[in-house]
Protein backbone atom coordinates (compact mmCIF):
# COMPACT_ATOMS: atom_id res chain seq x y z
CA UNK A 1 0.00 0.00 0.00
CA UNK A 2 3.13 2.43 0.50
CA UNK A 3 4.93 1.20 -2.39
CA UNK A 4 7.82 -0.52 -0.74
CA UNK A 5 9.63 -3.62 -3.02
CA UNK A 6 10.10 -6.25 -0.98
CA UNK A 7 9.22 -7.93 2.43
CA UNK A 8 11.21 -10.83 3.62
CA UNK A 9 11.06 -13.44 6.53
CA UNK A 10 13.90 -14.70 8.49
CA UNK A 11 14.18 -18.60 9.73
CA UNK A 12 14.96 -18.89 13.61
CA UNK A 13 14.15 -22.01 15.94
CA UNK A 14 13.85 -20.32 19.21
CA UNK A 15 11.23 -19.83 21.80
CA UNK A 16 11.47 -16.51 21.53
CA UNK A 17 10.57 -16.34 17.36
CA UNK A 18 7.96 -17.22 15.31
CA UNK A 19 9.51 -17.59 11.87
CA UNK A 20 10.42 -20.79 11.70
CA UNK A 21 8.67 -21.52 8.33
CA UNK A 22 9.26 -19.01 6.49
CA UNK A 23 7.07 -20.29 3.11
CA UNK A 24 4.03 -20.57 5.39
CA UNK A 25 4.00 -16.80 6.29
CA UNK A 26 5.31 -15.76 3.12
CA UNK A 27 2.35 -17.95 1.42
CA UNK A 28 -0.40 -16.20 3.88
CA UNK A 29 1.22 -12.71 2.97
CA UNK A 30 1.24 -13.72 -1.00
CA UNK A 31 -2.69 -14.05 -0.75
CA UNK A 32 -3.64 -10.62 0.17
CA UNK A 33 -0.75 -8.60 -1.13
CA UNK A 34 -0.44 -7.97 -4.98
CA UNK A 35 2.93 -6.66 -6.44
CA UNK A 36 5.35 -6.58 -3.45
CA UNK A 37 8.08 -9.30 -3.93
CA UNK A 38 8.17 -12.25 -1.02
CA UNK A 39 11.57 -13.63 0.25
CA UNK A 40 12.97 -15.26 2.62
CA UNK A 41 15.75 -13.63 4.86
CA UNK A 42 17.74 -16.10 5.11
CA UNK A 43 16.78 -19.64 4.37
CA UNK A 44 19.18 -21.41 6.78
CA UNK A 45 19.77 -23.84 3.11
CA UNK A 46 22.81 -25.98 5.12
CA UNK A 47 20.31 -27.37 7.58
CA UNK A 48 17.27 -27.71 4.66
CA UNK A 49 16.32 -30.17 2.32
CA UNK A 50 17.02 -28.00 -1.14
CA UNK A 51 14.39 -30.61 -2.69
CA UNK A 52 11.90 -28.98 -0.27
CA UNK A 53 13.28 -25.37 -0.12
CA UNK A 54 12.61 -25.44 -3.93
CA UNK A 55 9.31 -26.92 -3.58
CA UNK A 56 7.96 -24.39 -0.59
CA UNK A 57 9.37 -21.30 -2.58
CA UNK A 58 7.94 -22.37 -6.22
CA UNK A 59 4.60 -23.02 -4.44
CA UNK A 60 5.04 -19.14 -2.94
CA UNK A 61 5.63 -18.04 -6.80
CA UNK A 62 2.43 -19.56 -7.94
CA UNK A 63 0.48 -18.29 -5.00
CA UNK A 64 2.02 -14.61 -5.50
CA UNK A 65 2.02 -14.66 -9.21
CA UNK A 66 5.40 -14.35 -9.68
CA UNK A 67 6.51 -12.35 -7.04
CA UNK A 68 8.81 -14.60 -4.50
CA UNK A 69 12.86 -15.11 -4.50
CA UNK A 70 14.80 -16.51 -1.54
CA UNK A 71 17.95 -15.52 0.23
CA UNK A 72 19.89 -18.49 1.23
CA UNK A 73 22.94 -19.15 3.61
CA UNK A 74 24.77 -20.96 5.95
CA UNK A 75 22.97 -19.52 8.86
CA UNK A 76 24.62 -17.47 11.76
CA UNK A 77 22.04 -18.81 14.04
CA UNK A 78 22.71 -22.68 14.34
CA UNK A 79 19.99 -23.94 16.19
CA UNK A 80 18.75 -25.54 13.57
CA UNK A 81 21.99 -27.61 12.74
CA UNK A 82 21.49 -30.59 16.11
CA UNK A 83 17.35 -29.91 15.51
CA UNK A 84 17.89 -31.49 12.01
CA UNK A 85 20.94 -33.46 13.30
CA UNK A 86 23.72 -32.31 11.33
CA UNK A 87 27.25 -31.80 12.63
CA UNK A 88 28.96 -27.73 13.25
CA UNK A 89 32.01 -29.29 11.65
CA UNK A 90 30.41 -29.72 8.22
CA UNK A 91 28.72 -26.13 8.26
CA UNK A 92 30.13 -25.08 5.19
CA UNK A 93 30.71 -28.02 3.49
CA UNK A 94 26.94 -29.01 3.63
CA UNK A 95 26.13 -25.30 2.45
CA UNK A 96 28.22 -26.01 -0.60
CA UNK A 97 26.99 -29.18 -1.56
CA UNK A 98 23.09 -27.86 -1.04
CA UNK A 99 23.37 -25.14 -3.06
CA UNK A 100 24.80 -27.22 -5.34
CA UNK A 101 21.51 -29.24 -5.78
CA UNK A 102 19.28 -26.35 -5.06
CA UNK A 103 20.52 -24.62 -8.60
CA UNK A 104 20.55 -27.59 -10.18
CA UNK A 105 17.04 -28.28 -9.34
CA UNK A 106 16.20 -24.50 -10.01
CA UNK A 107 17.47 -25.22 -13.77
CA UNK A 108 16.29 -28.74 -14.39
CA UNK A 109 13.46 -30.35 -13.97
CA UNK A 110 14.29 -33.61 -13.35
CA UNK A 111 17.45 -33.73 -11.71
CA UNK A 112 20.77 -36.44 -11.89
CA UNK A 113 22.36 -35.63 -8.75
CA UNK A 114 25.03 -37.33 -6.25
CA UNK A 115 26.25 -35.67 -3.01
CA UNK A 116 27.69 -36.84 0.69
CA UNK A 117 24.47 -35.31 2.57
CA UNK A 118 22.05 -36.70 1.09
CA UNK A 119 20.27 -39.39 -0.91
CA UNK A 120 21.45 -39.53 -4.47
CA UNK A 121 18.62 -37.91 -7.45
CA UNK A 122 17.94 -40.43 -10.30
CA UNK A 123 15.99 -38.01 -12.96
CA UNK A 124 13.16 -37.53 -10.57
CA UNK A 125 11.05 -34.44 -11.55
CA UNK A 126 10.66 -31.45 -9.03
CA UNK A 127 7.66 -29.83 -8.46
CA UNK A 128 5.78 -27.86 -8.76
CA UNK A 129 7.92 -25.46 -10.90
CA UNK A 130 7.95 -21.85 -10.39
CA UNK A 131 6.07 -18.77 -12.54
CA UNK A 132 9.62 -17.10 -12.55
CA UNK A 133 12.15 -18.80 -14.74
CA UNK A 134 14.98 -18.89 -13.27
CA UNK A 135 12.87 -18.30 -9.70
CA UNK A 136 15.39 -15.65 -7.81
CA UNK A 137 18.20 -16.47 -5.19
CA UNK A 138 20.40 -14.41 -3.49
CA UNK A 139 23.28 -15.10 -1.98
CA UNK A 140 23.17 -14.33 1.62
CA UNK A 141 26.56 -13.81 3.51
CA UNK A 142 28.13 -12.14 6.47
CA UNK A 143 31.85 -11.66 6.42
CA UNK A 144 33.59 -14.76 4.93
CA UNK A 145 35.64 -14.22 2.02
CA UNK A 146 35.38 -17.82 0.23
CA UNK A 147 31.02 -17.02 0.40
CA UNK A 148 31.79 -13.88 -1.59
CA UNK A 149 33.89 -15.40 -4.07
CA UNK A 150 31.56 -18.36 -4.51
CA UNK A 151 28.39 -16.22 -5.05
CA UNK A 152 30.30 -14.25 -7.28
CA UNK A 153 31.86 -17.27 -9.24
CA UNK A 154 28.16 -18.56 -9.74
CA UNK A 155 26.90 -15.20 -10.79
CA UNK A 156 24.20 -14.93 -7.86
CA UNK A 157 22.71 -11.35 -6.50
CA UNK A 158 24.59 -10.82 -2.72
CA UNK A 159 22.58 -10.03 0.25
CA UNK A 160 25.40 -8.37 2.54
CA UNK A 161 24.47 -8.97 6.48
CA UNK A 162 26.19 -5.95 8.22
CA UNK A 163 24.84 -5.45 11.96
CA UNK A 164 27.96 -4.27 13.66
CA UNK A 165 30.67 -2.33 12.69
CA UNK A 166 31.86 0.13 9.79
CA UNK A 167 29.94 -0.61 6.38
CA UNK A 168 32.94 0.73 4.36
CA UNK A 169 35.20 -2.59 5.74
CA UNK A 170 33.13 -4.71 3.58
CA UNK A 171 34.24 -2.88 0.36
CA UNK A 172 37.38 -5.50 -0.21
CA UNK A 173 34.82 -8.33 -0.20
CA UNK A 174 32.44 -6.93 -2.51
CA UNK A 175 34.69 -6.34 -4.66
CA UNK A 176 36.22 -9.71 -4.38
CA UNK A 177 32.46 -10.82 -5.04
CA UNK A 178 32.35 -8.44 -8.44
CA UNK A 179 36.13 -9.67 -9.56
CA UNK A 180 35.33 -13.11 -9.24
CA UNK A 181 31.70 -12.62 -10.93
CA UNK A 182 34.07 -10.93 -13.76
CA UNK A 183 36.53 -13.79 -14.46
CA UNK A 184 33.33 -16.16 -14.23
CA UNK A 185 31.95 -14.39 -17.42
CA UNK A 186 28.67 -12.92 -15.36
CA UNK A 187 27.57 -9.84 -16.30
CA UNK A 188 27.28 -6.64 -13.93
CA UNK A 189 23.54 -6.73 -14.55
CA UNK A 190 23.70 -10.11 -12.77
CA UNK A 191 26.23 -8.92 -9.88
CA UNK A 192 23.79 -7.39 -7.68
CA UNK A 193 24.39 -6.07 -4.17
CA UNK A 194 21.91 -5.60 -1.34
CA UNK A 195 22.55 -4.41 2.24
CA UNK A 196 20.78 -6.01 5.20
CA UNK A 197 20.60 -4.20 8.38
CA UNK A 198 19.18 -3.40 11.31
CA UNK A 199 17.36 0.01 10.72
CA UNK A 200 14.15 1.93 11.72
CA UNK A 201 12.82 4.92 10.97
CA UNK A 202 10.67 7.46 12.86
CA UNK A 203 9.38 11.06 12.90
CA UNK A 204 12.57 12.05 14.73
CA UNK A 205 16.16 10.66 15.43
CA UNK A 206 15.61 11.02 18.66
CA UNK A 207 12.77 9.57 18.67
CA UNK A 208 13.89 6.62 16.48
CA UNK A 209 16.76 5.83 18.46
CA UNK A 210 14.53 6.06 21.97
CA UNK A 211 11.89 3.60 20.60
CA UNK A 212 14.40 0.96 18.97
CA UNK A 213 17.30 0.70 21.47
CA UNK A 214 15.97 -0.97 24.45
CA UNK A 215 14.63 -3.91 22.69
CA UNK A 216 17.27 -4.26 20.18
CA UNK A 217 19.76 -4.45 23.18
CA UNK A 218 17.72 -6.81 24.84
CA UNK A 219 18.12 -8.83 22.30
CA UNK A 220 21.40 -8.51 21.55
CA UNK A 221 22.48 -9.24 24.95
CA UNK A 222 20.72 -12.35 24.97
CA UNK A 223 22.24 -13.69 22.22
CA UNK A 224 25.50 -12.38 23.40
CA UNK A 225 25.38 -14.79 26.63
CA UNK A 226 25.83 -17.70 23.89
CA UNK A 227 27.96 -16.28 22.06
CA UNK A 228 30.46 -14.55 24.33
CA UNK A 229 29.31 -10.74 23.71
CA UNK A 230 29.45 -8.04 25.70
CA UNK A 231 26.10 -6.23 26.92
CA UNK A 232 25.31 -3.81 24.39
CA UNK A 233 25.32 -0.01 26.28
CA UNK A 234 23.62 2.71 24.73
CA UNK A 235 26.80 4.87 24.21
CA UNK A 236 27.91 1.81 21.93
CA UNK A 237 24.24 2.12 20.10
CA UNK A 238 24.75 5.61 19.32
CA UNK A 239 27.94 4.93 18.06
CA UNK A 240 26.92 2.30 15.83
CA UNK A 241 24.13 4.69 14.74
CA UNK A 242 26.97 7.18 13.20
CA UNK A 243 27.92 7.83 10.17
CA UNK A 244 29.79 5.27 9.40
CA UNK A 245 28.06 2.52 11.70
CA UNK A 246 26.03 -0.23 10.41
CA UNK A 247 22.87 0.86 12.13
CA UNK A 248 20.30 2.22 9.82
CA UNK A 249 18.01 4.22 12.47
CA UNK A 250 16.89 7.91 12.28
CA UNK A 251 14.44 10.46 11.05
CA UNK A 252 13.62 9.92 6.97
CA UNK A 253 15.97 12.24 5.38
CA UNK A 254 18.92 10.46 7.94
CA UNK A 255 17.84 7.41 6.79
CA UNK A 256 18.07 8.57 3.06
CA UNK A 257 21.43 10.08 3.96
CA UNK A 258 22.88 6.79 5.62
CA UNK A 259 21.78 4.55 2.89
CA UNK A 260 23.08 6.54 -0.04
CA UNK A 261 26.61 6.82 2.31
CA UNK A 262 26.89 2.90 2.10
CA UNK A 263 26.06 2.75 -1.27
CA UNK A 264 28.87 4.77 -1.99
CA UNK A 265 30.90 3.08 0.29
CA UNK A 266 30.15 -0.02 -1.23
CA UNK A 267 30.61 0.76 -4.56
CA UNK A 268 26.76 0.90 -5.29
CA UNK A 269 23.97 -0.90 -4.03
CA UNK A 270 20.96 -2.58 -5.83
CA UNK A 271 18.25 -3.21 -2.48
CA UNK A 272 18.29 -2.41 1.35
CA UNK A 273 16.33 -4.02 3.62
CA UNK A 274 15.47 -3.25 6.81
CA UNK A 275 15.49 -5.69 10.21
CA UNK A 276 13.08 -4.00 11.67
CA UNK A 277 11.46 -6.59 14.50
CA UNK A 278 14.64 -7.30 16.42
CA UNK A 279 14.28 -4.75 18.53
CA UNK A 280 10.52 -5.92 19.33
CA UNK A 281 8.65 -2.87 18.68
CA UNK A 282 5.20 -2.24 19.44
CA UNK A 283 2.96 -3.36 16.39
CA UNK A 284 2.03 0.41 15.55
CA UNK A 285 5.20 1.75 15.66
CA UNK A 286 6.00 -0.73 12.89
CA UNK A 287 2.97 0.35 10.74
CA UNK A 288 4.00 3.84 11.70
CA UNK A 289 8.02 2.69 10.39
CA UNK A 290 6.60 1.19 7.10
CA UNK A 291 4.27 4.23 6.26
CA UNK A 292 7.49 6.76 6.55
CA UNK A 293 9.98 4.05 4.67
CA UNK A 294 7.38 4.12 1.81
CA UNK A 295 5.88 7.39 1.63
CA UNK A 296 9.25 9.45 2.47
CA UNK A 297 12.49 7.70 2.45
CA UNK A 298 11.86 5.42 -0.64
CA UNK A 299 10.92 7.89 -3.20
CA UNK A 300 13.92 10.23 -1.78
CA UNK A 301 16.20 7.14 -1.95
CA UNK A 302 15.52 6.46 -5.17
CA UNK A 303 15.80 9.81 -6.84
CA UNK A 304 18.95 10.05 -5.02
CA UNK A 305 20.26 6.91 -5.88
CA UNK A 306 18.97 7.33 -9.80
CA UNK A 307 21.17 10.68 -9.77
CA UNK A 308 24.28 8.95 -8.42
CA UNK A 309 24.41 6.08 -11.61
CA UNK A 310 23.68 8.91 -14.31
Amino acid sequence: QVGLDVFGIGEHHRREMLDSAPPVILGAAAARTEKIRLTSAVTVLSSADPVRVFQNFATVDLLSRGRAEMVVGRGSSIESFPLFGFRLEDYDSLFAEKLELLLKIRDNEHVYWSGKFRPPLTGQGVYPRPVQNPLPIWLGVGGTPRSFARAGALGLPLMVAIIGGETRRFRPLIDLYREAGNRAGHSPDQLKVGLHSPGYVAATTQEAADDFFPGFARAVTEVGKERGWPALTRADFDAQRGPQGALIIGDPEEVVEKIVRHSKALGGISRVTFQMNAASLPHAKIVRAIELLGKRVAPALRKELEAVAE
